[in-house]
């Protein structure tokens, strides 16, 4: 979008805007010629030379030649982020594992950790201290300073603070980690809800790129949703995320749920329930989920023994779909792990039932492009956000 100085706007707020986006075009995006930087941003050429020479300067773009060229004549120079010109922290809290990356701009993934987290006690302040003496060593082997950190957690968070309001599965109430991480990494942290972490990254850097409406629905221990719209992270009222659709009561009269409701929908279609509909004990491990789902995956059908873990699973999605009128549901977690033809099966059923998938020409039902990575890489789009908003 051209930006040009109007009334009462200074130049200098013009050019830090233009580059700004710029740096987000990059990061997003990838390498780019100066003329398609050109064209997607609306600005002529001579202030992308501008741009483009000023963040070189600051060592945050290089200007290379492509590895393969096209064509006769001289090849236009590519314009690369540098990775290591910003990085942030990102760090992916789970019921049983914690996962930390050092993340340069651009996407890349500089360096990695994790660590198991003890599920009988899962105390808010062991995982604290676990975090701080991870980033460390790990900041101090890659020799470049975070400049923000990006948290993901289970449940329930208010933006503004980094306040975890409620994380059941965590056995997790009003506790400020936000507050705590800042202090201890002299870093600005930033934390979301995990599902609306995968959906961010989903649509940055995943299956749902070029998608501006879209639902991610993660199953770990419990089932969780985030939800972009108009290309950007939906919320709620003060701050907090939207997307508790593991707590959509859709069997009344069916299990009782941690949540204090009967028949909520991850009780029929979350890991234990999963574990029930494949014969294996609730408590089993998600490595034996995932080999058994691997099993059936081979025979190319949608699996007899999954059926009714199948409706269940397309009635909860028929009610996303009919509510949140998403062009695309993404899969994540334990169910990026479903047979494929399962997952054709619900995409499917979804359009025939669903009365706003029939009105879009089909949502669309995909799993994960990004797997495990999808709530860290979120995390660090969370963390990137002031950063790329700064230029």
């Amino acid at each position: 979008m051209t930006t040009t100085p109007t009334a009462g706007t200074r130049p200098d707020d013009v050019r830090r805007h233009n580059r700004a986006a710029l740096l987000r075009r990059l990061h997003v995006h990838g390498p780019s010629t100066r003329a398609s930087l050109a064209t997607d941003l609306g600005l002529n050429r001579s202030t992308i030379k501008a741009l483009v020479d000023g963040l070189a300067e600051d060592g945050l773009v290089e200007e290379r030649v492509p590895a393969q060229r096209s064509g006769a004549g001289r090849p236009s120079l590519l314009v690369l982020p540098q990775p290591q010109a910003a990085v942030v922290l990102a760090i992916d809290i789970r019921v049983e594992r914690a996962g930390m990356a050092l993340v340069g701009i651009g996407g890349e993934i500089l360096g990695r950790g994790g660590w198991n987290i003890r599920s009988t006690t899962n105390d808010p302040r062991e995982v604290f201290t676990k975090i701080v003496d991870t980033a460390g060593p790990l900041i101090d082997e890659l020799g470049v300073h975070p400049v923000a950190a990006g948290v993901s957690v289970p449940g329930v968070v208010r933006h503004q603070d980094g306040f975890v309001h409620e994380a059941p599965n965590l056995h997790w109430t009003d506790i400020p980690l936000g507050a705590w991480l800042s202090r201890a990494l002299q870093l600005p942290v930033h934390m979301g809800n995990d599902a609306e972490l995968g959906a961010l990254a989903e649509h940055l850097r995943g299956v749902a790129r070029g998608y501006d409406d879209l639902v991610y629905i993660g199953a770990e221990v419990g089932v969780g949703g985030g939800v972009i719209s108009n290309g950007v992270s939906m919320r709620g009222a003060g701050g907090h995320h939207v997307g508790e659709v593991g707590h959509m009561v859709v069997r009344p009269q069916g299990r009782q749920c941690y949540c204090g409701s009967h028949g909520c929908w991850e009780t029929e279609v979350g890991e234990r329930a999963l574990a029930r509909a494949l014969g294996l004990d609730e408590d089993s491990p998600v490595g034996a989920i995932v080999h058994e789902l691997r099993l059936l995956s081979a025979d190319g059908e949608a699996p007899d023994v999954l059926a009714e873990f199948t409706e269940w699973l397309v009635l909860g999605l028929g009610n996303v779909v009919n509510l949140l009128c998403p062009q695309l549901v993404v899969l994540g977690d334990l169910f990026t792990a479903l047979p494929p033809a399962l997952v054709e099966h619900v995409e499917r059923t979804v359009r025939e039932r669903s009365l706003v998938s029939r009105a879009l020409a089909g949502t669309r039902v995909a799993t994960s492009a990004l797997g495990t990575d999808a709530k860290l890489l979120g995390a660090a789009e969370l963390a990137f956000e002031t950063v790329l908003a700064d230029g």
